[in-house]
C-alpha cells in the first residue's frame, strides 16, 4: 500500500520541527510530589506528577494555541477535560497529552526501570482503560522512545514505536502500510516510514479497542527488531500512552493505567539462543546473469538482524530483508543456494532448505523483452516516494522478474510494496513477489517505494 502524500501524514516536516521546538520549553513541573485528584493543567508544555512520580502527566500541546486542559483523576486516571480542536486531518495533530513512565526529553519518573537496551529487554507489559468520545478526529495510541544512548535531552534518534488502541476521524499514522503481524496476542496492521533523524513505526489495532489488560509490549518491541525498524543495541527509555487530537478532544480520558519493564539480566553478550532457520526459500526470478531469491523471515528471542546468503556452499552476501539477488553468474547454469538468519549477539541459525536456480541462455532471460518506468510520485525536500511500472514487452508470458538501479545520490529507501527488496550501498534490486511474478505479454504491475535523501534527488 502506497504511502500517503505529505499532506496526510501524521506529520509534517515543519509539524516534526514544531515538535522538536515544544520538546525544548521548560516543563512546569508540581513542587508536590503527588498530584490530587482534580488538579488540572492548562498550559502547552505543562506536567504534573502521578503516584508520587511514577508517572508523569503533560500536556504536550505542540502544534496549537487552542485552549486545553488535562485533569488528573484517582491513582492513574485522567482526562481532556478542555479541548475542542478544529485541525484538518490532512496535517499533524494539535496536541498528544499522555501519561508517560521513563525519561521524556530529559524529564524522568521515580523509580521507572528504564533506560532498557532492547536486546536485553525481559519483559514490558501494560494494561490501558480508556474512554473514548463517539465524535472528533484522533487516536488513542502508546508512544514508546528507542535512543542509541542510555540518555537524552533531546530528540531521541533511534525509533518511535507507536502503539494504535483505536482511532476515528480517519487519522492514519506516520509512513505507509507494509505489513501485519500477530505480535502479542493480536492482529495489526504495521505501518513503517523514515523521519529526519530517526525510524518510525506503528501497530494499528485491528477492528479498535477502548482497553487492553497485560499487552505484551516487550513482544512487539521484539517484532519490531525482526522487520529492521529497531536496533535491539539501543535504548528503551520512555513509554507513553494518550490522545494524539486533531478535532474536538473533551470527553478523552484514562481510567486506569499501568506500565512495568524489566531487564533479561544477560545483556546483549548473554544471550545464547540462535534463531529459526530461514523457511521458504523460492526463487522469484532469474537472468541470463542473476538469481533472485526471497524467504520467509526467522524468528528469534529477541531479535533478528540480518542474513547471509550462500551459494553452492560459498558466502555471496548478506542483508537485513528477507530478499537478495546474485548476480555476474554464467548464462544456462544451475546453482544451489541457503540462507541462515543472524541476531546482534552473533548467533547463527541452521541454513535453511536449499533451492536451485538455472540461469537463462545467453541472450534470454526474461529482462529483455521487459521494461521499467520509474515516476516520482511525491517529493518533499527530504524525501519522497516513487512508483515502478515492471511491463512484459515481449511476446510470450514472464514468470519471474527484478529490476535493478544504481543511486546517483545518497538517496536511502525506508520501505518499499509489491515487491522484494535486496540493496548494498547504492545497489537496489527489487524482485518479484508469488503474486504479482507472472506478467503475460502487455501486462504490467507496479511497485512502490518511499525514501529519504539530502541535497539533491536526481533519477537513478
Amino acid at each position: 500500500m502506497p504511502k500517503p502524500p505529505p499532506a496526510t501524514r501524521r506529520r509534517s516536516a515543519l509539524a516534526t520541527l514544531l515538535l522538536a521546538l515544544a520538546a525544548l520549553l521548560p516543563f512546569a513541573v508540581a513542587a508536590t510530589p503527588a498530584t490530587a485528584a482534580g488538579t488540572s493543567i492548562c498550559t502547552p508544555q505543562g506536567t504534573l506528577p502521578v503516584n508520587n512520580n511514577e508517572y508523569t502527566l503533560q500536556a504536550n500541546e505542540w502544534n496549537s494555541t487552542a485552549p486545553q486542559c488535562v485533569t488528573a483523576g484517582t491513582g492513574t486516571a485522567w482526562s481532556v477535560s478542555t479541548a475542542s480542536f478544529g485541525l484538518s486531518t490532512s496535517g499533524a495533530p494539535a496536541t498528544y497529552p499522555s501519561l508517560y513512565k521513563g525519561c521524556h526529553w530529559g524529564a524522568c519518573t521515580t523509580g521507572s526501570g528504564l533506560p532498557i537496551q532492547v536486546a536485553n529487554l525481559g519483559s514490558a507489559t501494560s494494561s490501558w482503560s480508556t474512554e473514548q468520545p463517539q465524535s472528533g478526529a484522533y487516536d488513542v495510541a502508546y508512544d514508546l522512545w528507542i535512543n542509541s544512548t542510555p540518555t537524552t535531552t533531546g530528540q531521541p534518534d533511534g525509533t518511535e514505536i507507536m502503539i494504535w488502541l483505536n482511532s476515528r476521524g480517519g487519522v492514519q499514522p506516520f509512513g505507509a502500510r507494509t505489513g501485519t503481524s500477530t505480535a502479542a496476542g493480536h492482529g495489526w496492521d504495521v505501518w513503517t516510514g523514515q523521519q529526519s533523524s530517526w525510524k518510525i513505526i506503528s501497530y494499528v489495532y485491528q477492528g479498535g479497542t477502548t482497553a487492553v489488560t497485560g499487552l505484551d509490549v516487550a513482544a512487539l518491541i521484539r517484532d519490531a527488531v525482526s522487520r529492521g525498524s529497531v536496533n535491539p543495541q539501543h535504548y528503551l527509555i520512555d513509554a507513553e500512552a494518550g490522545f494524539e487530537i486533531w478535532q474536538g478532544g473533551q470527553g478523552l480520558a484514562t481510567d486506569a493505567f499501568s506500565f512495568a519493564a524489566t531487564a533479561g539480566g544477560g545483556g546483549g553478550g548473554g544471550d545464547t539462543t540462535p534463531p529459526s532457520a530461514p523457511t521458504g526459500l523460492t526463487v522469484t526470478g532469474t537472468t541470463s546473469s542473476s538469481a533472485s531469491l526471497s524467504w520467509t523471515a526467522s524468528t528469534d528471542n529477541v531479535g533478528v538482524t540480518g542474513y547471509t546468503v550462500y551459494r553452492g556452499g560459498t558466502q555471496v552476501g548478506t542483508t537485513s530483508g528477507t530478499a537478495f539477488t546474485d548476480s555476474g553468474l554464467s548464462p544456462a547454469t544451475a546453482y544451489s543456494y541457503t540462507v541462515t538468519a543472524h541476531d546482534a549477539a552473533g548467533n547463527t541459525s541452521p541454513a535453511g532448505a536449499a533451492v536451485t536456480a538455472t540461469t537463462a541462455p545467453a541472450g534470454g532471460g526474461g529482462g529483455a523483452g521487459c521494461t521499467a518506468a520509474y515516476t516520482v510520485t511525491q517529493d518533499w525536500g527530504t524525501g519522497f516516494n516513487a512508483n515502478v511500472t515492471v511491463t512484459n514487452t515481449s511476446t510470450t508470458p514472464v514468470n519471474g522478474w527484478h529490476v535493478s538501479w544504481t543511486w546517483p545520490g545518497n538517496q536511502t529507501i525506508s520501505n518499499l510494496w509489491n515487491g522484494a527488496l535486496s540493496s548494498s550501498g547504492r545497489q537496489v534490486t527489487v524482485a518479484a513477489l508469488s503474486y504479482n511474478s507472472a506478467l503475460a505479454p502487455g501486462a504490467a504491475t507496479t511497485f512502490g517505494f518511499g525514501a529519504s535523501y539530502s541535497g539533491s534527488n536526481p533519477a537513478p
